[in-house]
This record gives C-alpha cells, structure tokens and sequence, in this order.
C-alpha cells in the first residue's frame, strides 16, 4: 500500500487539479492511501491575543477545512478514497513532518510554476525536499 500526501494550497486550484489528476492515475495502478493536508499559517501575536487559543485554532481548522472541499471533491468524483487533515505551523516544515509521521512514501504537489516569490526562495516542493534530506523519503512528487 503505497501513502501518499497532498498538499492543498487553495490559492493554487491548477496545482490542487494537478495533484488530484497525479493521485488518481497512481490509484489505478497500484493500492494508495490519500491523506490531503492544508497547513494554515500561525497567525501573528497581535491577531492572537484577540482570540482564545482554543477559538483561535478552531477558526484555523474550519478555514482549513473549507479550503479541502476542492480537493476532496475531485478524488469524490474520481472514487477514491482519503482522509482529510488540518494542521497548523510553516508550511514547508509542517508538509514534510507530516508525511514522516504519517509513514508516507510520497508528497504529490501537482504542476509547480513558482512566481516571484518560489523563484526567490524555492517552490514549495523544493522547501519541503529541503526539509526532508538527502534521504530522499518520502519522495516528492511536482511536475
């Protein structure tokens, strides 16, 4: 069985489509498990002390988990299976602990056109390989 982890940004739908079109094709060839992830930034102190801390999270995680309905709407159509998480932190780091710590063998990012910014500092999956080693586990997947 082969794990794999997806990413979402939802200010990158063509990406997220990308992913998603990536996951299927695996699942047709081989047994995968899917576990979609949207890492929502730590908010600044300033933002934080108007809120609890159990408010506060409970507002990242229900924003988080409207930004997976694409995603998951996408593997629905497609009939495969997955499950869904919300995590907060920095997004690269948080991406790549978390496919350590859920045992996956793959991150799935979908089609990778940095703009200024992923020029500057590295794609995403470039950040996250980054993260991850010279061991090259999980491997990361961008096309």
């Amino acid at each position: 069985m082969t794990r794999i982890l997806v990413p979402i940004d939802p200010n990158e739908p063509a990406r997220t489509r990308s992913a998603i079109e990536q996951v299927v094709r695996m699942s047709r060839t081989e047994r995968v498990t899917v576990r979609l992830l949207r890492v929502q930034p730590k908010v600044s102190g300033h933002v934080a002390m108007l809120f609890g801390t159990r408010e506060l999270l409970d507002l990242q995680l229900d924003a988080g988990a409207e930004d997976l309905q694409y995603a998951q709407s996408l593997l629905n159509l497609a009939g495969v299976r997955y499950t869904s998480i919300v995590l907060v932190g920095r997004s690269a780091e948080t991406i790549a602990m978390a496919a350590r710590d859920y045992g996956c063998s793959r991150i799935v990012f979908g089609s990778d056109e940095p703009g200024l910014a992923g020029k500057i500092f590295g794609s995403m999956a470039q950040q996250v390989r980054q993260h991850l080693g010279a061991s090259g586990d999980p491997q990361v997947i961008s096309s």
